[in-house]
This record gives C-alpha cells, sequence and structure tokens, in this order.
C-alpha cells in the first residue's frame, strides 16, 4: 500500500517517514539541530517547492514533525509559548493543503516537552482538519490513512529502550510502498535526542 508521507507520534516519541513515487532521490540531513530533507546528487532539478524543507525540529516546549514548511510556524509558536495543540491548528488552517497536482494534505505532530506536555497528531485536508491529542502511539499520512489511527510502533533499540535511531529505524521498516528516507525524535532528561535514516 502506497500512503505516501506520514508519521507516528506517541506519548514520549515520534518519527517521520518520506514514502515518494514522484521524487524518491531525497534524503534528510541535520542542519544545526534541524533535519531537514533536500535533494540527493542524483536528484533530477525541480522547482517543486514540496521537494525540500525542515521535517523536525525541537523547541524547549516540544518537537515538531511534519510533511513541509508547516514544520517551521509551528515550532516557533510553541517556543512562543502557545500551547501546543494552537500551535498545530493555526499553522495548518493557515498554510491548508498542499496546492500541487493531487491536493496532498499537510500533516504534522508535537512530541511534547516537559514529562506532562501531552503529544498531538495534526492532518488538514482539502475535506477539513483534525488535531488530537495522543495517549498511545498514532499514525497519520497524507494517503489512504488520512485519519490519525491508533498503531503498533516498536522503536525499542538493543538494550530494550527507546531511542531516535530505533524510531526512525521502525518507522522507516514500515511495511508501506516506495520508502526514502526517515527521522525519529525521542524526549530524554535534556531535551531531544533526534536521529536520521537514509537507508544508506
Amino acid at each position: 500500500m502506497y500512503v505516501g508521507r506520514f508519521i507516528v507520534v506517541g506519548h514520549d516519541i515520534g518519527a517521520y517517514r518520506v514514502s515518494s513515487r514522484s521524487f524518491p532521490d531525497r534524503k534528510i540531513v541535520d542542519r544545526d539541530g534541524r533535519l531537514t530533507v533536500v535533494p540527493t546528487a542524483a536528484a533530477d532539478e525541480t522547482d517543486n517547492p514540496y521537494v525540500s524543507y525542515n521535517c523536525v525540529r525541537s523547541t524547549d516546549r516540544g518537537a515538531v514533525l511534519g510533511n513541509g514548511s508547516h514544520v517551521d510556524p509551528i515550532a516557533e509558536k510553541l517556543a512562543r509559548g502557545y500551547p501546543p495543540r494552537d500551535a498545530l491548528c493555526l499553522a495548518l488552517l493557515a498554510l491548508d493543503f498542499e496546492k500541487d497536482d493531487y491536493d496532498t494534505p499537510r500533516i504534522a505532530g508535537i512530541v511534547g516537552g516537559p514529562a506532562d506536555e501531552a503529544s498531538y497528531i495534526g492532518i488538514v485536508r482539502r475535506d477539513g482538519i483534525t488535531v488530537e491529542e495522543v495517549t498511545e502511539p498514532t499514525l497519520v499520512a497524507t494517503y489512504e490513512k488520512d485519519r490519525p489511527e491508533a498503531v503498533a510502533f516498536d522503536a525499542a533499540d538493543g538494550d530494550g529502550s527507546e531511542g531516535a535511531a530505533a524510531a526512525a529505524t521502525a518507522v522507516y521498516d514500515f511495511e508501506f510502498e516506495h520508502r526514502v528516507c526517515a527521522a525519529g525524535v525521542v524526549r530524554t532528561e535534556d531535551g531531544f535526542e533526534t536521529a536520521i535514516e537514509n537507508g544508506d
């Protein structure tokens, strides 16, 4: 099944995966703590504004994951003190679905900051917006699975603890078609840990 780009958000863990038929030559790079989707050296030149973007940004109040330019305003609003739900809703409503040939939805999630901060997942489609608090791992995708749904998400690393690298690998290995790259994020005592899986 092809579901396009998708995120999984849990209470203290999250992951994002790029799945693409149209632009498979991409990878995720770390740019001063911001994880950014960029074309690889093998990619054809394109002026498509949806190919490159920050997909993970951390703040002291939460880590934001998503499939486009809306990640930045969500993170900025969160850092300014907006409640996580409001930061998600405002940015998703303002930027709306992508104006491409498929009316691709924008998806986003926030892994809550302090241990008592809630985590959220959201999507804006042509037919509406959904933003929900999550209490268990929840998935939403741009196609087919475009309503938040609980999902089995085993992101335990070798010693049984959940780490960002394990989260990135777990979501990269989901059995959806056309995987390209993935990112993981977990809340730690010192903030957020991130990791990248480019399938190398």
